[in-house]
C-alpha cells in the first residue's frame, strides 16, 4: 500500500513540475475548439471521412481476420461484419456530407429518446435531487428538438460542433489542472 502512494505522488509531483505544459495543452485545445467551432461545417466532413477511413481499415482486418480463422464456426458473421465495415467506410468518405446529414439525425432521434426517458425515469422513481436528472433529460431532449428542427441543414455542422465543444472542455479541464499543480508548487526563491 505504500509503494502504491510513493507511486501515486510521485506523479502527482510530476504533473506540479510540467504544469505549464498541461496549461499550454490545455490553451492548445480551447484555441482548436474554438477553430473547429468557428468552421463547423469543414469539421463535420473532415470527422466523417477520418470515421470512413477507420471503418474502411477495419473492414479490411475484419475480412483478414475472417479467412485467417477459416475453420471458425462464426466465419460467415465475421465476414458480413468486415463487409458491412467497408461498405459504411466507403459511404463515408464518397460521401461525406450525406453520412453527416442521416448521421446527424440518428443524433437527434437519441437525444429526443434519451432525454426522454431520463425525465419520465426521474418523475418515476424520484430519488434524491432527482430534478438534476430531470433536468438533464430535459436538456437533451431539447437538444434532439433543436437539432430536428434544423435538420437537414443541421447535419451539415453539429458534428463539428461538437467536437468543437468537447475540445473546449477538455482544454479548459487541463487549464484548470495546471493552475491547481502550479498553485500547490512551490515556488524557487
Amino acid at each position: 500500500m505504500e509503494n502504491r502512494l510513493s507511486t501515486s505522488f510521485g506523479r502527482i509531483d510530476e504533473v506540479r513540475k510540467n504544469w505549464g505544459w498541461f496549461l499550454a495543452l490545455g490553451l492548445l485545445l480551447v484555441i482548436l475548439g474554438a477553430a473547429i467551432i468557428g468552421s463547423s461545417y469543414y469539421a463535420t466532413v473532415f470527422s466523417i471521412i477520418i470515421f470512413g477511413i477507420f471503418l474502411l481499415c477495419a473492414g479490411v482486418i475484419q475480412i483478414v481476420q475472417s479467412f485467417l480463422a477459416r475453420k471458425w464456426s462464426g466465419l460467415f458473421l465475421s465476414l458480413l461484419l468486415g463487409i458491412l465495415y467497408l461498405v459504411t467506410g466507403f459511404l463515408c468518405v464518397a460521401k461525406p456530407t450525406l453520412t453527416a446529414i442521416s448521421l446527424t439525425l440518428w443524433i437527434a432521434a437519441f437525444c429526443f429518446i434519451a432525454g426522454l426517458f431520463r425525465m419520465i425515469a426521474a418523475l418515476l422513481i424520484r430519488f434524491e435531487n432527482w430534478g438534476w436528472f430531470f433536468f438533464n433529460g430535459l436538456i437533451t431532449f431539447l437538444l434532439g428538438a433543436l437539432i430536428y428542427s434544423d435538420w437537414p441543414l443541421s447535419g451539415l455542422w453539429v458534428i463539428g460542433l461538437f467536437i468543437g465543444i468537447d475540445l473546449i472542455l477538455s482544454g479548459w479541464s487541463w487549464i484548470v489542472l495546471s493552475l491547481a499543480a502550479r498553485s500547490e508548487y512551490p515556488t524557487c526563491g
